[in-house]
């Protein structure tokens, strides 16, 4: 008779809850290196629509979001007109609040200009960091902070092109997200091979 084998679930960062759609975001996504436009446009949607909810409710909407703002193409959010935005405000697929959902769109608008004058948002973005992840030394979730010096300038600027949403919380949480911060815990099954993805750009 062959014996089974019991498998030992790794350790994780203690926010990532036994829900299978947050342990695979939190092992295959969280703290990894962005430098799609795209992607980073799509964060910063999901970002700003969190605000006030769990990013879990978020993470099951996910592909409903895709789906009713095209993929997170800013070329196409940034002309939703006020057709568009009602429907969207129909879809119960997404968080239906008209000062997130016009937000996104506005956003959308600010995030072209950006990109015309770095190139990329990518480039924009990463400058905050000097293009490379910081790499934090966090033992326990507690050790994390809310916000810091760098989020706080990186909001300041986005403020000051036009975003909504984007206060230094919500976007130290978008640099975790896209890898521009690791923190994973120390203990984390991830922080050692997140923290090796900071070499290849």
């Amino acid at each position: 008779m062959s014996k089974s084998k019991t498998s030992v679930e790794p350790v994780r960062c203690g926010w990532a809850s036994a829900e299978p759609i947050y342990v695979r975001y939190h092992d295959e996504e969280w703290g990894v290196p962005v430098y799609d436009d795209r992607v980073l446009f799509e964060f910063l949607v999901l970002e700003g629509a969190q605000a006030g909810l769990s990013w879990l409710t978020i993470l099951k909407k996910r592909e409903a979001y895709r789906k009713a703002f095209d993929e997170f193409d800013a070329r196409k959010v940034a002309r939703y007109g006020a057709a568009k935005i009602a429907a969207l405000m129909a879809d119960a697929g997404i968080v239906r609040n008209h000062l997130k959902i016009e937000s996104a769109v506005k956003n959308a608008r600010a995030f072209l200009d950006v990109q015309n004058e770095f190139g990329s948002f990518c480039d924009y973005q990463w400058r905050f960091v000097d293009g490379k992840p910081l790499q934090t030394s966090v033992k326990t979730l507690y050790d994390i902070p809310a916000r810091t010096e760098i989020s706080d300038a990186f909001s300041k600027d986005l403020k000051k092109r036009g975003f909504n949403f984007v206060g230094s919380t919500i976007v130290y949480a978008h640099m975790q997200a896209v890898g521009m911060v690791n923190d994973h815990v120390e203990a984390c099954f991830r922080r050692a091979s997140v923290a090796k993805l900071a070499k290849r750009r």
